[in-house]
């Protein structure tokens, strides 16, 4: 257990609540720290992590100090915390997760009679300790992950000098609606009026919803694929091969892009981040330049997304965070095309569409095992999630198995050389894998790591 630990456990049984005020409140009550640093704020639903560190990794290339924030953490909670691509220290993670319990306890004592000031939850503690510590540093540019949706999320205290959005999709509907415009509209909160926003987002009708929203409050949105235009990309997928190399056209520049991370959809999101860093570049940041930009990019890698890791005997694990179906589909589109049929290991959250994930996966793979994501009580159980695989495919199944420690052993262990395992489902159970596999066979290299190596000087 690290220094932090104990202090967020504080913060546990809020759960989910969206809202701004219990975070303005506490903010305020420490200086108000989110607005002494500018902000770009990265919302979507699938995406909107690797858009934001391939920022981040751009903007400290071109030599500003850059803190990140994204959510949620694969292994560690200092992950959601990095500066120049660095995760903050358990110390320093405690020290302002004190500063955000003090606050919080001032207030409720300057509460009138009959009112009470509700206490953070545990993603608004780890956003205020974003804030906190990036001014505190104090850093150029934050480069800042929205949580869940936009318009309530916490990370939406701050003003934001550029909006991204990533791809729309069907997740959190109980939150953000039933309909990809209405989950758009949320996401379209973080846009501000006066100031420049991307987006690329495939869906008219969402599309549409983020151009309305726009339009309405004077923002000044524009569409990304207009913007950059994908003149090649080489795409050698496979467990032993690099991400593609990209060639990308701005009407001010050319790239040329090795990229680290392997997907078709990630193309859409370097191309977002692409054109945020030259926008940026624009809006007081001036020493962010096209070798740059192209140097971050190449610098850059995002744990637990489509990651590759080499075991003895020529067998491999890939570790994806998929967790809705829209992610499941990235998924096996990149199965499908590196003409690799892996055994699949898989663990969801009961209120996801897990139905749906599964029908994606199913052709991609040559059958299934299951597990319960670890660290939650929200897991669907093992038995049920194989129950639903016997009813949406013939494909085989063997067992499900509640404790993923067992699981992963029994799927690796029944792998000959040569074959592949894939472990999705849910971002818990990634992060769990990864553990396991680092301690089991020494790699991948922890998630607390740094994103990428310092720029050379």
């Amino acid at each position: 257990m690290g220094a932090a630990d104990p202090l967020l456990q504080r913060f546990e049984s809020s759960g989910i609540r969206l809202g701004l005020e219990a975070s303005q409140a506490v903010l305020t009550q420490l200086g108000s720290p989110h607005l002494s640093v500018p902000t770009v704020l990265v919302a979507g639903t699938n995406g909107k992590g690797s858009t934001s560190s391939w920022l981040a990794a751009m903007v400290a290339h071109s030599g500003y100090r850059v803190g990140l924030f994204t959510s949620p953490h694969l292994e560690r909670p200092e992950e959601r915390i990095r500066i120049d691509g660095a995760a903050i220290g358990e110390e320093k993670l405690a020290a302002v997760l004190q500063q955000i319990i003090d606050a919080t306890e001032a207030l409720r004592r300057q509460a009138a009679p009959g009112e009470s000031a509700a206490p953070p939850t545990y993603f608004e503690a780890l956003t205020l300790a974003a804030f906190l510590a990036f001014a505190q540093e104090p850093v150029d540019l934050a480069v800042l992950e929205v949580g869940l949706g936009g318009r309530l999320d916490s990370t939406n205290v701050s003003e934001p000098i550029l909006s991204l959005i990533t791809e729309i999709a069907f997740d959190h509907q109980k939150f953000l609606g039933d309909t990809l415009p209405a989950i758009a509209r949320e996401k379209a909160g973080i846009l501000r009026a006066g100031r420049p926003a991307l987006s690329w987002i495939s869906d008219d009708g969402a599309f549409a919803a983020v151009q309305a929203h726009a339009q309405e409050i004077g923002a000044l949105h524009a569409c990304a694929r207009d913007q950059v235009a994908v003149e090649e990309a080489s795409q050698p997928p496979g467990p032993s091969k690099p991400g593609p190399t990209l060639r990308l056209r701005t009407d001010g520049a050319r790239y040329s892009i090795a990229s680290p991370l392997p997907g078709a959809h990630q193309v859409h999101n370097l191309a977002l981040a692409l054109r945020g860093a030259e926008t940026l570049a624009t809006l007081g940041f001036p020493k962010i330049h096209r070798e740059a930009i192209s140097a971050g990019a190449a610098a850059c890698r995002w744990p637990g997304r489509l990651e590759w890791v080499q075991l003895p005997n020529h067998r491999s694990v890939l570790l994806d965070g998929a967790h809705n179906p829209n992610g499941a589909l990235q998924l096996a589109n990149y199965l499908r095309q590196s003409e690799i049929r892996p055994w699949l290991l898989f663990g969801a959250f009961a209120d996801k569409d897990v139905e749906e994930m599964l029908k994606q996966l199913a052709p991609a793979v040559r059958g299934a095992s299951f597990t319960t994501p670890p660290g939650t009580t929200r897991g669907l159980p093992a038995a049920a999630a194989l129950d639903l695989w016997r009813t949406t495919t013939d494909a085989p199944a063997d067992w499900g198995r509640d404790a993923y420690e067992e699981a992963l052993e029994h799927a690796i262990g029944a792998l000959s050389p040569g074959q592949s395992l894939v472990v999705c489902g849910s971002l818990y159970l990634t992060g769990a894998a990864r553990q396991w596999l680092h301690q089991r066979f020494g790699q991948p290299q922890p998630a607390t790591a740094p994103l990428w190596a310092p720029p050379s000087k």
